[in-house]
């Protein structure tokens, strides 16, 4: 099958048989992944390292970064045709709290007065020594009324120091940024929270996702012309991962059992210091052309918290996938007890995920060789090159649109190293 998605940018990184491509290009969409201030020659990029000997001459180093990649961005975007007006999600992940902020002076300097919905998650590590930020940004073609709108929820905000905008519709879609258990106000918001010098009368997690879900969601929605029953793909980040039977017990409860497209991944750190959860969310509106379509039962059940995927207009939402089947991890990450130093359990992983990807897009009615956005969570990120063989095998050398970033051990299947979220193209 000939693909229909298109790389730009791409580069193979140097020493290495990885062929990278940070901006794919696909029908009205475009998807950058895993934009860092790196020159793949020299570690860091040049305007980030600084000069030795000078470590506090300059704008701050973080500062420093922040605009390495936002310059990036805007390249990218004109390349492909696009620009920033038309940006409708950001995600950006840092190993350190102390890189958010001056990213977000960067930020605003380049975006200006129009920052898409956003999420922004402390994690452990990334690819690139020294790198502390990764960013991937979602955009769409100008024209055709899909120009980003925002959604005015008056309770659905954002910290006046991140800057961006909480939900955005562009076409028949629905972008909300990560929220976490905020009020309008900025702060924490008690009905969010036990009781304090309570040992019981709720359960922490439970009331933070039952907030989300009442007090964002529902009214973000709602002011866009949509429900909980058109979400159709949600990312899950999670202070405590022994937390997530509860957080899909309250989740199911409204969106009901599979009906929409989930990851669930560990995470560090928060920019709300009592948050233990933050939820983004898409979904399309209720009377548009892009209808949603819940693809199940085409792979084990066990490998995926929701669907295992979504259809929703061009876009084919992949839930995130855990190599393991009903009965359990797969058997090739015990067969790594024996045979420790070859690599077994990372690589047999990564062949059943993308395997598993490669059935799902079939039930979907379109091609593994149309992935546009790929999202690893690793607990160990020494296993992303082997990880990255099986999807190198599967596209045939083309270049891969990845993000890969540490997260806290353990994963929700505490045997498994790595989740892996898969976007593809179906037009």
């Amino acid at each position: 099958m000939v693909s229909t998605v298109t790389a730009l940018g791409a580069l193979r990184i140097p020493r290495t048989d990885i062929h990278y491509a940070p901006c794919m290009k696909a029908g009205n969409w475009v998807f950058l992944s895993g934009i860092e201030a790196v020159d793949y020659e020299t570690e860091l990029h040049p305007a980030v390292a600084g000069t030795a000997g000078l470590p506090h001459h300059g704008l701050p180093r973080h500062r420093r970064e922040g605009d390495v990649i936002c310059a990036r961005f805007k390249q990218l975007l004109a390349q492909a045709g696009t620009s920033f007006a038309n940006t409708v999600r950001l995600d950006q992940y840092y190993p350190t709290w102390k890189a958010v902020d001056p990213y977000h002076l960067a930020r605003r300097a380049a975006f200006g007065d129009y920052i898409p919905p956003s999420t922004s998650v402390i994690m452990e590590s990334l690819l690139t020594a020294r790198a502390d930020i990764s960013a991937s940004l979602l955009a769409v073609m100008p024209g055709g009324s899909r120009e980003p709108r925002r959604v005015s929820a008056p309770q659905v905000t954002a910290p006046v120091w991140s800057g961006f905008v909480p939900a955005v519709t562009a076409g028949d879609f629905i972008f909300i940024a990560g929220q976490m258990a905020r009020g309008a106000d900025g702060n924490t918001d008690p009905r969010a929270h036990v009781p304090a010098h309570s040992r019981w009368g709720g359960y922490e997690i439970r009331r933070q996702t039952e907030y989300l879900i009442r007090e964002k969601f529902i009214p973000a929605l709602s002011a866009a012309g949509s429900s909980l029953a058109n979400a159709v793909k949600a990312q899950v980040y999670l202070r405590d991962i022994d937390d997530t039977a509860h957080f899909l017990d309250v989740w199911e409860s409204h969106f009901g059992k599979r009906q929409c497209a989930l990851t669930i991944v560990p995470a560090k750190d928060f920019g709300l210091v009592p948050g233990i959860i933050e939820i983004n969310l898409i979904a399309v509106t209720d009377g548009g052309k892009a209808k949603k379509q819940v693809i199940d039962g085409c792979i084990p059940a066990a490998m995926t918290y929701g669907a295992a995927a979504v259809r929703a207009g061009d876009l084919l939402l992949c839930s995130g996938m855990l190599a393991v089947d009903n009965k359990g991890p797969i058997a090739g990450i015990a067969a790594d007890k024996a045979l420790p130093y070859f690599g077994i359990a990372a690589r047999a992983q990564m062949e059943t995920i993308v395997d598993a990807i490669k059935t799902v897009c079939t039930a979907g009615g379109t091609h593994i060789d149309n992935v546009v956005r790929i999202h690893q969570f690793h607990t160990d990120l020494a296993d992303f090159s082997l990880m990255h063989r099986p999807w190198q095998e599967a596209l045939g050398g083309a270049p891969i649109p990845f993000t890969a970033i540490g997260v806290p051990a353990t994963l929700p299947v505490p045997a498994c190293s790595v989740i892996a979220d898969a976007w593809i193209y179906a037009p």
